[in-house]
């Protein structure tokens, strides 16, 4: 009877790297980032608008119209000063859309 010993090569490699496991609980990763929660646009705008001093209309849900020019904004309202009227301070939960006075007849809109 012949007396053979079993070789194994050592794998030095394999057994440093421990097994990735493969979970399917989350979504499946893509290929693109999702996008950004906030792209500072709306500050933009409204930084644009304060520096040049724009004369804007404020449409409320109402249908009511504000005209005057942005002094200051933040996240919940803007700060609307007219002239021979009183400034006020506009929530904008309650502002349906904003424009630039007299844009609304260059659009082609009668309002």
């Amino acid at each position: 009877m012949v007396n053979r010993r079993m070789f194994r090569p050592g794998f030095p490699d394999v057994k440093e790297q421990p097994p990735q496991r493969i979970s399917h609980n989350g979504p499946a990763p893509s290929k693109k980032p999702a996008p950004p929660e906030t792209t500072h646009a709306e500050n933009f705008y409204w930084v644009k608008q304060m520096q040049g001093h724009t004369p804007m209309v404020v449409v409320l849900d109402t249908g009511e119209s504000l005209r005057g020019t942005v002094e200051w904004y933040d996240r919940d309202c803007i700060k609307l000063t007219r002239q021979g009227s009183p400034n006020l301070l506009i929530f904008k939960r309650v502002i349906k859309y904003v424009h630039k006075d007299g844009e609304e007849a260059a659009a082609g809109g009668d309002e």
